[in-house]
């Protein structure tokens, strides 16, 4: 059975992942990344090096970011975000950005692109010496789709 998420189911599947995919266009030409984010319930914080997604955001910031959890194809949910992409260059901003990123919980093996210094996963002392650019998307719209498998029971 298909349905649609509730704002609380919704929240739910952001605040359990970390990773997310990422939609940006220009030029009518699409672009989806993955991408590991946090989340505070009006934004989402991400990292990341200079890129053609960088460079398609700061030409376009309206973005798309989707996320969802499977258990079994018959089991799933799923949620879109729209809204629009803010590079953090002020220090207070960005360093607060940074404190949220490494508030996140992550598995025990995290990859390379996750770890902001060599002490990780120890934070720094030093936000200024985290190399990458620190953005956040304002979220304008948040919407939600499921799939329940049905059960028989007798």
């Amino acid at each position: 059975m298909f349905g649609d998420l509730n704002k609380a189911q919704i929240e739910a599947v952001i605040n359990e992942n970390i990773i997310g995919r990422l939609a940006c266009s220009l030029n009518d030409s699409p672009y989806v990344v993955p991408v590991s984010y946090a989340y505070d319930g009006q934004f989402l914080y991400c990292r990341s090096l200079e890129g053609l997604k960088t460079t398609i955001m700061r030409k376009n910031p309206a973005v798309c970011f989707q996320v969802d959890t499977m258990k079994e194809m018959a089991d799933w949910k799923s949620v879109i975000l729209r809204g629009t992409y803010e590079e953090l260059t002020n220090e207070k901003e960005r360093n607060a950005a940074i404190r949220k990123l490494e508030a996140r919980s992550f598995p025990q093996i995290s990859s390379e692109t996750v770890k902001f210094s060599k002490e990780w996963p120890f934070p720094t002392e030093d936000y200024n010496a985290i190399e990458g650019i620190i953005f956040r998307i304002r979220i304008n719209e948040k919407t939600g789709r499921c799939e329940v498998m049905e059960r028989v029971t007798k």
